[in-house]
């Protein structure tokens, strides 16, 4: 939708160019105002249109085009996460048959069928987060994240239960052989897929009440002995890691929040996945949190005056990084996603602040002197026929001795970047 977004608005702006242009035609051929006859009209002075595309906007989404992950890539998530989310709802299915065999007798009793079967369920819903939900996918991603919901505390004896029955699951309606992994120490379940591309799908359970036990754990501090002893006696003893749980909620809100801020946004998305894959190519870019890099990005582009290109988008990430909003006594990055004031970038080491900071710098300076191409890891692109025209010819020359020291240029600059 993104790429289908640029195309569109890259075609109206050629519409627009191609009838200032005509307009100039008309303007020509008319007669001069000193010697037109005076009830005549003047044409109107010609405005200033901004080209159809930059070079720093055909250079990142040629390598936009080159790390969208391919068909056979994305027909095997969908293939995978159809069938991991069909599993998951049978075994929710048979988790009811087993636990609450008398529902179904007090449903028809009562009239409510359906409510009273869903509030009655074990495993409420399963919700799609990270890059699948976001629309981050790059090439060459491998594993995709799913949330289970539960209606109490996830146990350890729970997880395992439902990590057993999903082989069965798996079964009744695919051919395709997947492999099924507990992980209770991470509190997730992991499916590994058999065919290429192999894709793995990783379901971490959790329940809102985990959170609820934050609070009630602020009301023991000022409640004392009474509360605690409280709180103690609900809590199973088997419970699955609390810290682990806390954090797929809050994935859970990130991705809600994205897809309500960010992915309407003009050129956010195309954007975001060239930053990340910068941070994979680049070990210094790669110490960025990912949430704190999806939020940066969101700001900046909602803050611009208006809808911004690709490469007026990078272009402003990269001036935003430089002046030093990472380092310590920069403004910080609040989370929107916490009741509490929480700083996203709170987890990033001091070096790596710098780092990145000086990395944004130097590639903001290759993006001056028209060498986007060496941030983005890629080839140069020839330049487009409307450019070539506007370009002013070098002097014979300024061409000797260019290309001896071209080659230590890009290595230097290369190193900059890292």
């Amino acid at each position: 939708m993104e790429m289908r977004r640029y195309e569109e608005d890259m075609y109206w702006r050629r519409m627009e160019e191609e009838q200032m242009y005509w307009g100039e035609q008309r303007r020509r051929m008319a007669p001069p105002p000193l010697m037109s006859r005076p009830g005549m009209p003047v044409p109107p002075l010609l405005t200033c249109v901004r080209r159809p595309d930059s070079p720093d906007d055909r250079h990142i989404m040629a390598k936009h085009s080159t790390i969208y992950p391919v068909e056979e890539e994305l027909q095997a998530v969908q293939k995978i996460v159809s069938h991991s989310e069909r599993a998951l709802k049978l075994v929710s299915d048979s988790l009811l048959d087993k636990e609450a065999p008398a529902v179904t007798t007090a449903a028809t009793e009562g009239g409510d069928e359906k409510g009273t079967e869903n509030s009655a369920r074990l495993l409420k819903g399963v919700m799609r987060v990270g890059i699948l939900a976001k629309g981050l996918l790059l090439r060459g991603d491998r594993n995709v994240e799913l949330i289970l919901l539960t209606a109490k505390k996830p146990t350890i004896s729970l997880l395992k239960s439902i990590a057993k029955q999903l082989p069965m699951e798996l079964e009744t309606f695919s051919e395709d052989q997947y492999e099924v992994q507990a992980h209770p120490e991470e509190a997730n379940i992991v499916i590994f897929s058999s065919k290429e591309p192999k894709m793995q799908v990783t379901i971490s359970l959790t329940s809102p009440l985990m959170r609820e036990d934050t609070a009630a754990e602020k009301d023991k501090q000022a409640g004392g002995k009474a509360a605690e002893k409280d709180v103690a006696e609900k809590d199973p003893p088997d419970l699955l890691n609390k810290r682990k749980c806390l954090e797929y909620l809050a994935s859970l809100r990130h991705a809600k929040w994205f897809q309500a801020r960010a992915n309407g946004l003009q050129s956010c998305v195309i954007v975001i996945r060239v930053l990340r894959d910068l941070c994979q190519r680049v070990p210094t870019w790669g110490k960025m949190p990912g949430w704190a890099m999806e939020l940066l990005v969101e700001k900046v582009i909602s803050s611009a005056a208006g809808p911004l290109s690709p490469g007026e988008a990078m272009r402003r990430v990269l001036e935003c990084i430089s002046t030093g909003i990472l380092l310590p006594d920069g403004p910080g990055l609040m989370d929107p996603c916490e009741k509490e004031p929480t700083d996203a970038l709170e987890s990033m080491m001091l070096q790596a602040r710098e780092d990145i900071t000086a990395s944004a710098q130097h590639a903001l300076r290759l993006l001056a002197f028209r060498q986007i191409h060496k941030v983005l890891g890629m080839d140069s692109l020839p330049a487009s026929k409307a450019s070539a025209r506007n370009r002013k010819r070098r002097r014979d020359g300024s061409d000797t001795g260019e290309g001896e020291g071209e080659g230590k240029k890009d290595k230097k600059d290369e190193a900059g970047i890292a």
